[in-house]
């Protein structure tokens, strides 16, 4: 297993300790390249704007003694998955992996996070990737806490790595999303989920009392437990305090039945 190369990166930046932790467990079982934005890219998706500078800064790390080298990215996670694939490797890994996050990323709120972002980017280039997250306090998603505990979560980014790995390609499954809760230890139970059609970072409108000055949208985090459908990643990470791991497609198109859909249209055409 040691054979499979892995490129790892993150959306909270490349001196992140979730991406170390990820780089520490996933090291277990491939050879693990970490390639990851320079600054923290919270909410970028999988943008690529242009005016992302593309540059790449090598940077060693010692991390409990062990020496890595790294590659920091003037981009979003998305880039650096490019960056990574195209520049860095040269080639395709076996898997992108991207976290591990400082916050959950659930709902109808998954295509802003930039840790779904760049394991988005990662499929549609034709590698299997993960993206995993752990519950945090709001105050720390922003953050580099060193307080926040991701041994648990890193043992389940090894786990679905691994899992993903081993397992021949399963129809329609190309990224694994993994959510890992508060307090949660290696023993918390995992289940696979949905991802619920439910908004959970909600836009708190801003206060601002006139047009000029910067005042952007914050949010707060809310979600009605009696609408939650029970299989969904909302549901296990909240209310049952499992680990959920949802498959997530990068085919957009709506699961139905592609000529019911035109012969329901074309009553309302005019053509």
């Amino acid at each position: 297993m040691k054979s499979r190369t892995i490129l790892l990166t993150n959306d909270d930046g490349i001196e992140s300790p979730g991406l170390w932790a990820a780089a520490e467990a996933l090291s277990d079982i491939g050879q693990v390249t970490v390639v990851a934005p320079l600054e923290q890219h919270t909410s970028a998706g999988r943008s690529m704007p242009s005016s992302s500078d593309g540059s790449l800064h090598r940077r060693d790390f010692t991390i409990k003694g062990k020496r890595w080298t790294a590659y920091a990215v003037g981009g979003t996670p998305g880039q650096a998955v490019r960056h990574g694939i195209y520049e860095v490797l040269g080639k395709k890994p076996d898997l992108v992996a991207s976290g591990i996050n400082y916050g959950e990323n659930v709902g109808t709120c998954v295509t802003i996070s930039g840790t779904v972002g760049a394991a988005i980017e990662g499929a549609a280039l034709g590698v299997p990737s993960i993206a995993v997250s752990l519950q945090t306090e709001e105050k720390d998603n922003l953050s580099h806490s060193r307080d926040i505990d991701f041994s648990a979560a890193a043992h389940f980014t090894r786990l679905g790595a691994d899992m993903f790995l081993r397992a021949d390609s399963f129809r329609d499954v190309d990224i694994l999303k993994i959510e890992v809760p508060t307090g949660a230890t290696p023993d918390t139970p995992w289940t696979v989920t949905s991802v619920a059609r439910h908004y959970y970072y909600i836009p708190v409108k801003p206060s601002r009392t006139s047009l000029g000055g910067p005042d952007p949208f914050t949010y707060r985090i809310e979600f009605d437990e009696k609408k939650l459908d029970p299989d969904t990643d909302i549901h296990a990470l909240r209310v049952q305090r499992r680990v959920s791991i949802s498959p997530i497609s990068i085919d957009m198109t709506s699961r139905v039945d592609l000529n019911e859909l035109e012969r329901h249209l074309r009553r309302f055409s005019r053509a």
